[in-house]
């Protein structure tokens, strides 16, 4: 059994995440994800999506080992070694030489835990590294002004606002705002259970 620091969220979606990335992408690509934490996802997804190529990273130093002992102890060899990311930076890669772009941007579980400058990271570096026809991928719970919102996650954000005033869960129509000064746009909306939602982003048609 790991001894690797688990979290229990990450473990309950992970499957159902994996099949809907299943449906959505090609059997092959590259990705980078945000917000990598304790390495669950993209251990699981570069164990169910073997054609991709996965760069981790994490704001937080403390959790790279993590992720990378993770990706070791479980054989992945198409998973890179993490890297520290701030997505509010003007540059993700700033020692990389010429920038790498991807087939797949996701991230889950950040916006609602995080200030709201890292929408507008998040939104902006997106569209840096995508390629023309890539797509940014978010999951977690959102506010919806047509739908109404789940106990549970009524609950949720009182909880993170308490913890930390710049925490919430956050209205998709203002997470689409950011997406749009970027040149983004929402494609597709997915929802899944425990009131989260899988939002697919492209480029808009007149910043391609």
């Amino acid at each position: 059994m790991s001894t690797l620091p688990c979290s229990a969220a990450a473990e309950r979606n992970k499957q159902v995440i994996l099949d809907r990335l299943r449906e959505l992408l090609p059997a092959q690509g590259s990705a980078l994800e945000i917000a990598s934490g304790t390495g669950q996802h993209v251990a699981c997804f570069a164990t169910g999506l073997p054609g991709w190529t996965w760069q981790p990273s994490d704001y937080q130093a403390g959790a790279l080992p993590v992720i990378a002992a993770r990706a070791v102890q479980q054989g992945l060899g198409k998973v890179r070694a993490p890297l520290q990311l701030d997505v509010t930076a003007t540059a993700w890669f700033s020692d990389a030489g010429v920038a790498p772009r991807f087939d797949l941007i996701f991230c889950a579980n950040m916006l609602h835990i995080s200030p709201w400058a890292t929408c507008a990271g998040l939104m902006q570096g997106s569209a840096r590294h995508l390629l023309s026809n890539g797509v940014l991928i978010t999951y977690g719970p959102y506010l919806e002004d047509e739908v109404a919102t789940a106990p549970g996650n009524l609950e949720f954000d009182r909880s993170l606002r308490a913890q930390d005033p710049a925490w919430g869960i956050r209205r998709r129509a203002d997470v689409a705002a950011e997406a749009t000064k970027a040149g983004l746009r929402l494609s597709q909306r997915h929802a899944l259970p425990a009131n989260n939602l899988l939002l697919v982003w492209r480029a808009a048609p007149d910043s391609l």
